[in-house]
């Protein structure tokens, strides 16, 4: 039987505390996202290639919410967040609704005008990003 010297055993279990205090640091480094779906989907009407006919988009929304911590504050707001996008949507030309690039500007406006309303509310921006998990438009 091999004996293990006490400054080997105490350097050793001084490598083991020192590796899992910087590993309890660094996990709480790593982002807690949340995430919140806008139910039910977003549905509303769009101006269409003439003034006379309107297309419709559904869509169905999912916030990452920067902490999970705050997952409550969001859907707190939840009327507020709705509005917010139906208004966005509601507000697009066809060629918008249509296109990759529109509906990703698209995207990008509801994530500020979201992250601004938050902001005002609550005094931080909460939302992290949006993301659309099913995008359905017919004119």
């Amino acid at each position: 039987m091999k004996m293990i010297s006490l400054p080997r055993t105490l350097s050793v279990l001084m490598l083991l505390f020192l590796s899992a205090v910087s590993t309890a640091a660094h996990a709480q480094d790593k982002p807690n996202y949340a995430y919140l779906g806008l139910e039910p989907d977003i549905v509303t009407n769009f101006v269409g290639p003439s003034a006379k006919k309107l297309g419709f988009v559904r869509v169905t929304i999912e916030l990452m919410i920067a902490d999970a911590g705050q997952l409550e504050i969001a859907e707190h707001h939840m009327p507020l967040l709705r509005a917010t996008a139906l208004e966005i949507f509601g507000q697009q030309p066809e060629q918008k609704v249509r296109s990759m690039t529109g509906r990703e500007d698209i995207r990008l406006a509801v994530l500020k005008a979201l992250q601004t309303h938050m902001k005002q509310e609550t005094g931080a921006e909460i939302i992290k990003n949006v993301i659309f998990t099913k995008y359905l438009y017919d004119t």
